[in-house]
């Protein structure tokens, strides 16, 4: 969602159309691919930043928890009558970030994830002290569990009190999780890869990942990662219903611990390419070794109870790092106080490192803290970092006595003096999503295995469900006939998908998905069966949506809202995290590999696309389901009647478009047809703050030459761009420009397949992506084609696809 950009358009204008040499100065076209990696690019962390229940600051943090000092009491800033606890690890220390992220659009209320967020980059960003990085070499990963909530939930009371200030609804813009990322990217002038990722209490680890990933494929030098959430009647009303909350300080792998305590607050690293960070002179705090991603495919809120989905996590990033089990010294554990997240990780830590898991030191930053939710994975992980720097194991706090059920070292009451050279950050989530990063010393060189040989991603499988009907060919029909979708509803022009899901899965099934996870689960099924695979441990699932599980959330915040926590239903609560269709679709089709959720606004499906890519890349699995799905909730279309978005030409389409990407290696070795090859891709941000543009277009322009270069594809190669343009003008114009700017041959043609088919918000790269291959299949020119997809806040994402029988 946007405001107008800084350069003023008329809705009516038409970019120019001639087809002039105006080149950028960095277009070329040769043998240089600018997300290949080029030997082995290390990563190391430069500069951490928190604000935690502890304090403002990292070192405060860090002293905290050193000296076993619990954080958690009375919460004051909530209203916490009716929970089954009234303390939390709340933020008092509250200090506002420099940066204005109300000025893009007028707003007047803070939403304080978006204040944790930035105070904790302030930090990390000015302790790095890095300032030879280019603004479009740096980019930003940003986890969070409810984004800006909050907000919506102040919203929502100002209106049902009658209390509503005029523009209340801009505050709406503070809402989507990527809103916290894209003002990160303004704050600091961010120009390179923007990553939003909502993989609820592991969102923090994900990112970390996920930047790992960009740097290692050259796409960026430095990444500014974290995460953040604030308290919420949400989350607190949410984990009563589940009578997950204890009424005490957390009690972590303890005989007696009866629940969770939540905590609020955000972390911050940056992350440099090593090279690039020695050359500056810039303190290097320790080397992100690696990383391992796992879905547990087993339930929406339990682990695994042997913490099978856990394990593979932490076997995959001490593969990825080089480590054998024994050099492991100190585990962050996740360590929530649950009777049943405690035990399956003691379980799933020995079951990655064997007998060495007798003899590390485990404990949980979250007996201190509390549970920070999206920013847990970023906050502990700078934790793990002091520890290593400190060669000291922190504390778990309010320990008593141990229980057998665990039975790990869990570093009892008092921190210990503990030599080390590596140490493990682990983050497990509701709905499966599992992340382990592991962290070194400075300098201690564990090697790596190599690097998985220089194979092709390609597309395998399709599977479609939208306004036009339930099957790709359905799709196809509508856009080849130029038939226009959708209806008037109230105001709105809306294209919904009309589809029977008892056609794709049992009653069973059906009860326990809301219709966000329904749309994706049957269009992954659809995309198998297309490829004719079966899902298994190294089949990933890289969910994209723009919107979330907006119908889930409203279904279990309004009646809360409208009584006491009393009203909340503990059955729909699980489906009110942006990953939840994620786990559905591990869960429905056995995909065990890597997961996570991509939260970008109109661009999410093509960010999930991009992060799916860089993982089979990457050797991180063989296929990966990359579903992207939007369900139009009421409170969605309130959003967007506020904030006037939807006007005009604009159709709001919902639906979900999957397509089964795999590496080609694997797809030839299993005979499998092959569609397309995603040739290349790249990701810019505006770095124009909330809601706003760049009106020149120079993101889009950027995002679409990295892309082409890439994939080692000239702009005259090109036989169709598929535009992101949906009918909204202070976004279709800016992109215009840019792809008239990109000099393609006049003959190329620029296909807006939104205008008639609806906007899809985050499914317009896979919409697109089906349409230019269905159009090979059916006669049309064969040959390279860019997809562009950009967020309503400036993030540009743009893609190059080659017809399979290229490759």
């Amino acid at each position: 969602m946007t405001n107008l950009p800084n350069e003023t358009t008329n809705p009516t204008d038409e970019a120019p159309r001639d087809r002039q040499d105006r080149r950028h100065p960095g277009d070329r076209h040769d043998d240089v691919r600018a997300g290949r990696p080029a030997g082995a690019r290390r990563v190391v962390v430069c500069g951490v930043g928190a604000v935690t229940a502890q304090g403002s600051g990292a070192a405060t943090l860090w002293e905290g928890v050193r000296a076993g000092r619990t954080a958690i009491g009375p919460v004051r800033g909530l209203p916490m009558d009716g929970y089954l606890t009234d303390i939390g690890g709340e933020v008092t220390e509250r200090r506002l970030p420099a940066y204005d992220y109300l000025a893009a659009f007028g707003g007047v209320d803070r939403e304080p994830a978006f204040d944790f967020a930035l105070t904790a980059a302030e930090e990390a960003v000015a302790a790095a002290g890095l300032t030879t990085v280019p603004a479009d070499r740096w980019g930003v990963a940003f986890g969070t569990c409810n984004g800006g909530l909050r907000s919506a939930e102040k919203i929502l009371r100002r209106a049902r009190a009658g209390t509503s200030p005029p523009g209340d609804s801009r505050h709406y813009l503070l809402v989507p999780p990527h809103a916290i990322a894209e003002a990160l990217s303004g704050a600091f002038g961010l120009k390179g890869p923007v990553l939003s990722v909502n993989t609820a209490c592991a969102s923090g680890a994900h990112a970390i990942g996920h930047a790992v990933e960009v740097i290692q494929a050259g796409r960026a030098d430095a990444m500014l990662v974290g995460g953040s959430d604030a308290f919420t009647e949400t989350a607190f009303a949410g984990f009563t219903s589940l009578e997950s909350l204890s009424t005490r300080p957390a009690a972590p792998y303890s005989r007696d611990r009866d629940g969770l305590s939540l905590g609020e607050g955000g972390g911050a690293l940056v992350l440099v390419e090593e090279s690039v960070a020695r050359a500056a002179g810039v303190p290097i705090l320790a080397e992100v070794l690696g990383y391992g991603l796992s879905a547990d495919g087993y339930h929406a809120t339990a682990p695994h109870p042997a913490g099978e989905g856990a394990a593979r996590a932490i076997r995959a990033a001490l593969g990825s790092a080089g480590l054998a089990p024994e050099d492991v010294g100190y585990i962050n554990g996740h360590g929530t106080g649950t009777p049943k997240n405690d035990s399956a990780e003691s379980a799933a830590v020995r079951g990655a490192l064997g007998a060495a898991a007798e003899k590390v030191a485990l404990s949980s930053t979250k007996s201190m803290v509390g549970h920070l939710l999206g920013a847990a994975g970023a906050v502990e992980s700078i934790v793990t970092v002091l520890a290593l720097r400190e060669q000291t194991a922190p504390p778990t706090a309010n320990f008593t006595d141990v229980d057998p059920r665990c039975g790990l070292d869990a570093v009892p009451g008092t921190a210990r003096p503990l030599t080390m050279t590596a140490a493990l950050s682990n983050n497990f989530a509701f709905a499966g999503a599992n992340a382990c990063v592991a962290f070194g010393l400075p300098g201690s060189r564990f090697e790596a295995p190599p690097a998985p040989l220089d194979d092709r991603v390609v597309v395998t499988g399709f599977g479609a469900i939208t306004a036009a009907g339930s099957t790709t060919a359905e799709l196809w029909d509508a856009w080849n006939t130029g038939r226009v979708l959708g209806a008037d509803e109230d105001g709105l022009r809306l294209a919904r998908a009309d589809f029977d899901p008892g056609r794709r899965m049992t009653p069973r099934e059906r009860r326990r998905l809301d219709r966000l996870g329904q749309l994706a689960v049957a269009s992954c099924r659809d995309a198998l069966e297309d490829a004719g695979l079966t899902a298994h441990e190294r089949v990933g699932v890289v969910l994209g949506t723009g919107l979330g599980p907006m119908r889930s959330i409203e279904d279990f915040l309004l009646p809360v809202l409208a009584g006491e926590p009393s009203h909340a239903n503990p059955a729909v609560f699980p489906n009110t995290v942006f990953n939840a269709a994620a786990g559905q679709v591990a869960m429905a089709t056995g995909a065990r590999g890597p997961a996570s959720t991509a939260t970008a606004g109109n661009a999410a499906g093509a960010s999930a696309l991009t992060i799916a890519h860089d993982l089979l890349r990457s050797g991180r699995a063989d296929a990966v389901l990359c579903p992207a799905a939007d369900d139009l909730s009421p409170g969605v279309l309130a959003a967007y009647r506020g904030l006037g978005l939807a006007l005009g030409p604009y159709t709001l389409a919902e639906g979900a478009v999957t397509l089964l990407l795999e590496r080609a290696s694997t797809a030839r070795a299993r005979g499998a047809r092959v569609l397309a090859e995603f040739a290349g891709h790249g990701t810019t941000s505006d770095a124009a703050g909330v809601g706003a543009w760049d009106g020149h277009g120079d993101g889009v322009d950027r995002a679409m030459r990295i892309a082409l270069a890439d994939a080692g594809v000239a702009p005259r190669e090109l036989t169709a761009i598929w535009a992101n343009a949906a009918g909204f003008a202070a976004a279709d114009v800016p992109a215009a420009r840019a792809i008239d700017r990109l000099a393609a041959e006049a003959s190329c043609p620029v296909l807006a397949p939104k205008r008639t088919l609806g906007e899809p918000v985050g499914a317009g790269a896979q919409l697109a992506a089906v349409l230019a291959v269905t159009g090979w299949r059916h006669g049309g020119t064969a040959g390279p084609v860019l997809i562009n997809s950009s967020s309503l806040g400036g993030t540009h994402i743009s893609l190059v696809l080659r017809p399979g029988s290229e490759i």
